[in-house]
């Protein structure tokens, strides 16, 4: 039976409906962030969808050091907070260093693991003891069943508000390669699983100084990830994706949205059944 993780009055969880986690890969500027927060929050309203809203401060695992990684944490929390309270959104980022976590558990309703990072067990211990629920993204480098050793370090702190989230395996130089059996592999610990539909189809390194990515194979992924049971998805969008500051490549257009959301409701209902 698996664990219900709730933030606000969301639940995720076997037997609740699919939730969304989505917005930019990073905070460019409040307009941007509100304009794309404002437009998800409606969508997932007129769909009757719970959404989660997700944007990044500080991407510290850029690929070039001249790459953009956004406001930093006092400017991004602040933007994230006004978005949180003005629309009344319950809102998810990550966290990448120790001394962070404190001031994003002020502002965060979920905070996030990055890939890279989810074997630091200091630093998870860190996040843990906060008592916020954790969506732990799983490293590309990890075999699903890997997972286990990650969750016994979360729950020796007693907390066990988690999601774990699906992105990807490496296969190669540069690409990914989605596994669906890790869905169930990852859900027979207990805790939801999300899936990243946008991340998955990234190209790590791809373009030289950045990643590169194949968005037309996100909606695919993400219709057999509901099809396959994840608990929720999780994706990149903007308005405009080949003008993004960070995973352009990967990151769905804001206008191809509700004919993929209907369809991912409609899939998740089907299966319900």
């Amino acid at each position: 039976m698996s664990n219900i993780v709730n933030t606000g009055n969301i639940a995720i969880g076997q037997g609740q409906p699919l939730v969304l986690i989505a917005g930019p890969c990073v905070i460019e500027d409040y307009e941007t962030t509100f304009t794309i927060a404002s437009y998800l929050k409606e969508l997932t309203r007129k769909l009757d969808i719970p959404f989660i809203f997700k944007a990044s401060y500080d991407k510290a695992n850029r690929t070039s050091i001249n790459s953009f990684r956004g406001p930093g944490i006092k400017d991004g929390l602040e933007i994230l907070k006004r978005i949180k309270v003005e629309l009344d959104l319950p809102i998810i980022s990550d966290v990448h260093r120790i001394a962070e976590i404190a001031a994003a558990a002020q502002v965060l309703d979920i905070i996030q693991i990055p890939a890279f990072l989810c074997r630091q067990t200091d630093f998870i211990i860190e996040v843990a003891r906060t008592g916020k629920p954790l969506n732990i993204k799983k490293g590309q480098f990890l075999a699903p069943w890997d997972i286990t050793n990650i969750l016994e370090k979360v729950t020796s702190t007693g907390n066990s508000q988690i999601l774990i989230t699906e992105r990807g395996t490496m296969f190669g130089y540069n690409n990914l390669v989605a596994d669906f059996r890790s869905i169930k592999i990852m859900q027979d610990t207990g805790w939801p699983v999300i899936f990243d539909a946008t991340h998955s189809i990234q190209l790590p390194g791809g373009a030289g100084t950045s990643s590169g990515g194949q968005r037309e194979f996100s909606p695919i992924l993400a219709r057999a990830a509901v099809a396959a049971g994840a608990d929720g998805l999780f994706l990149e969008v903007h308005p405009t994706p080949d003008k993004a500051l960070c995973d352009g490549p990967n990151s769905l257009k804001l206008d191809t949205l509700y004919d993929l959301f209907s369809r991912l409701k409609a899939i998740g209902k089907a299966i319900a059944e």
